[in-house]
Parts: structure tokens; C-alpha cells; sequence
């Protein structure tokens, strides 16, 4: 028995101001790569995850300064350290002192998990509408571009529902727009073992949860942050896209899916394919099924607020 009715497939104060930067007009009409859209929502939160990130993290930044302001009026860029043993503390807090209130950094003093540094990542944004890739540059920001096309296509304010069951946020209706966009990888580039993982893991969020979602893990996704009001997480791990996903999707929010490409990882070293890491996405799995069968509303009620 599946907790979502019906999954949908829809396919298809930065404070960097983006008008007076020098080629901001010229990238917005190009919208980054092949994104599009043209016109530049009000206000956007990027941020990324980054552990042991040294080789990648300057780059990343130098990459979103760029490419944001075709996508936002105002911006800002939250790059979130789990508790990294290099130098990429010390690199983020450097960037963040050259661009004062554009960039942000949140420091774990130890490694919590790829799931808290998403959630950092989420309560630190401060934007109607928030997004994010990983720190290992196999997304490019310009993507992001593509899911903001489908997030508000028509650039119009939405109408919400106006009763809905209690203790539940209110749904959107989907001639408005989605409550959030997921990417999914065109073609991925990662090792088989990683491929074998991601085959077996959607074929049992699919059997267990309903969530028919083709890319639960992609790290490109935007959402409209009034939509995440009110759900609560519990994973600090890689279960934790997952989780979001399925809890989001059970307290009424529209999802919409858009292709992006995937870039191999050039610098640094993955750490997702780690017997640890799968265990611990293994152990969350079963917790929250269980809890969900056992008592739905109250697992819903578990966790942390992804947003304040």
C-alpha cells in the first residue's frame, strides 16, 4: 500500500541585483543553457552542499555569480560546509568576505550527513523561491534555468485552495504552476555500481512509498518555499531527498519533472556509493515506512521543520 494517490509526471533579497551587472541583460536573454525562459523571477536562494569540496568550491561560486543573475533579480548563494577536513571552510568563508550579503556560508563543525547539510541549506534560505545543486559541479547552475521555466511559466501569482485538512498546508492548483520542479539525469554520469544503487532504490520508493518521481536523488531541484512550510524531516543522510519528496507529495504539493544534463565529476571524490552511507539511507527507508503504516499523521509530525 502506497502513501501517494497519484504520483505526477509533468515532464516537462539576493542581494546581488542582477539589472545593473555588467551582461546581466545579455545572459538573460540567453538564459543560460538552453533553459527556456527569458524572464528573470524577483528573488532566488541557491545554495549547495559541500564536503571536501577544495577543488571545487571557487569554481562552483565563480560559476553562480555568473549565471544568477540571468535567472534573478535578486539572489543569494548559500554554500553549506559539512564538516569538511580541507580547505574548503577556509575557501567558502574567503568568498563570502569578498561578496558580502550575496554570499553565505553555514559551517557544520563536524560531518552531520548529506541530508543536514540540505537542511541547512534550506533554513538558511531566505527567498520565495529556493534551489539547489551539489557542490561537485556535475550540474551546471545554468540548469537550474530550465526548472524555473516550469516552476511559474506564466510569471503569475497563485491562487490557493481555500479549505484543507487540518494540520496539512494548503495545495496549489496545477493550472498555477508547481510547488516545486525536480530534475532528472538526462544521461547520468557515474560509476555502475552507482547505477545498479539508483535503479534498485527507485524501483522501492515506487513499490513502498507510490513515488513515481524517474530521479529522487538528482541534486537539481527548486521549490517554492511556502510550499515546504510545514514539512518536517528526520533523515540527516542520503534518504533524505527521498524523504522530502514522499512527505511533500503527501501533504498535497505538485511536483513537475524537466531532463537536465549530468557532467562527470572532474575534481575530488564521491562519497555517495559508501557501504555507510547506504546503510544509513537503508535504516531511514524502513523507519519512515514503518511509522507511516503505523501511524501516518504522526510520522508527518516527526522530525525538523525543512523551513522555519
Amino acid at each position: 500500500m502506497s502513501d501517494i494517490d497519484a504520483p505526477r509526471d509533468d515532464g516537462g533579497d539576493t542581494t546581488g541585483t542582477a539589472p545593473g551587472a555588467p551582461g546581466a541583460e545579455q545572459q538573460a536573454r540567453s538564459a543560460g543553457s538552453g533553459a527556456g525562459a527569458t524572464r528573470r523571477i524577483p528573488a532566488f536562494s541557491y545554495f549547495f552542499p559541500a564536503h571536501d569540496e577544495e577543488a571545487n568550491i571557487e569554481g562552483l561560486v565563480g560559476e553562480a555569480l555568473e549565471t544568477l543573475p540571468a535567472l534573478a533579480d535578486r539572489f543569494e548563494i548559500i554554500a553549506v560546509d559539512d564538516g569538511s577536513g580541507d580547505a574548503t571552510p577556509e575557501i567558502a568563508d574567503r568568498l563570502e568576505a569578498a561578496h558580502p550579503g550575496v554570499i553565505r556560508v553555514v559551517h557544520h563543525t563536524t560531518n552531520l550527513g548529506y541530508g543536514a547539510a540540505l537542511r541547512s541549506g534550506f533554513a538558511a534560505s531566505r527567498y520565495p523561491v529556493v534551489g539547489f545543486t551539489d557542490g561537485d559541479r556535475q550540474f551546471r547552475v545554468a540548469d537550474l534555468g530550465r526548472l524555473l521555466a516550469v516552476l511559474d511559466p506564466a510569471g503569475r501569482e497563485r491562487a490557493t485552495d481555500g479549505e484543507h485538512a487540518a494540520g496539512e498546508p494548503r495545495g496549489q492548483h496545477a493550472a498555477h504552476g508547481p510547488d516545486a520542479v525536480v530534475g532528472y539525469r538526462i544521461e547520468r554520469a557515474d560509476a555502475p555500481i552507482r547505477l545498479l544503487y539508483a535503479r534498485l532504490y527507485r524501483l522501492a520508493l515506487r513499490t513502498f512509498f507510490g513515488l513515481g518521481v524517474r530521479d529522487v536523488d538528482c541534486a537539481c531541484k527548486v521549490f517554492r518555499r511556502e510550499a515546504l512550510e510545514g514539512v518536517r524531516l528526520e533523515s540527516g543522510g542520503a534518504f533524505l531527498s527521498a524523504e522530502l519528496l514522499i512527505k511533500f507529495q503527501v501533504r498535497g504539493g505538485h511536483l513537475a519533472e524537466v531532463g537536465v544534463p549530468h557532467y562527470p565529476r572532474t575534481a575530488g571524490r564521491a562519497t555517495g556509493a559508501r557501504p555507510s552511507v547506504v546503510l544509513r539511507a537503508v535504516r531511514d527507508f524502513w523507519m519512515l515506512r514503518l511509522r507511516l503504516w503505523a501511524n501516518r499523521r504522526a510520522a508527518l509530525r516527526r522530525g525538523r521543520p525543512v523551513v522555519d
